[in-house]
């Protein structure tokens, strides 16, 4: 074996290995006379979830889950809630365990997320209603906080 041969045997890869529903609900008790309301925007109550779990030694699954629960703005009667648990299989292999927690809680979710967007897009029409338009999350932004969290709750568990 040459030294390019085993040097690209032990390059890194990561890539996506399969998209899935793993749990999916739209309801929408309120139909029809919901849809003969027109007026304010509805009033929104939302919840993303992230977790991942070791499927083997070079397979990672990471599921998002999203809550929605939106209400008329004056009478407070539900339009429709929503629950969707969307996941990935990620490959990662000659990864530095260093590196695994970024990938796991960014760039995989990163990745999945426009899939799940999609999916609660078309619930929400299939559904009867406007397409209900995910923001964008800054997976990113949201692991550095959650690191400068711990490090300061470590920093004043110790300062005690």
């Amino acid at each position: 074996m040459s030294n390019n041969d085993t040097a690209s045997a032990e390059a890194p890869v990561f890539s996506l290995q399969r998209v899935y529903v793993k749990d999916i609900s739209f309801e929408n008790p309120n139909a029809p006379e919901v849809f003969n309301r027109v007026g304010t925007p509805p009033k929104i109550e939302m919840n993303l979830g992230l977790s991942n779990r070791q499927v083997n030694e070079e397979h990672w699954e990471v599921s998002l889950k999203i809550a929605a629960i939106t209400r008329d703005q004056e009478s407070d009667d539900l339009l429709f809630e929503i629950e969707v648990e969307h996941a990935a299989v990620f490959f990662m292999q000659n990864i530095p365990a260093e590196h695994i927690p970024t990938l796991l809680a960014v760039d995989c979710p990163t990745i999945l997320f426009p899939y799940t967007r999609q999916i609660v897009s078309q619930l929400t029409v299939d559904g009867g209603f406007m397409p209900f338009m995910l923001e964008p999350v800054n997976f990113r932004g949201i692991y550095e906080n959650q690191l400068q969290q711990q490090t300061a709750e470590e920093e004043g568990a110790t300062v005690q």
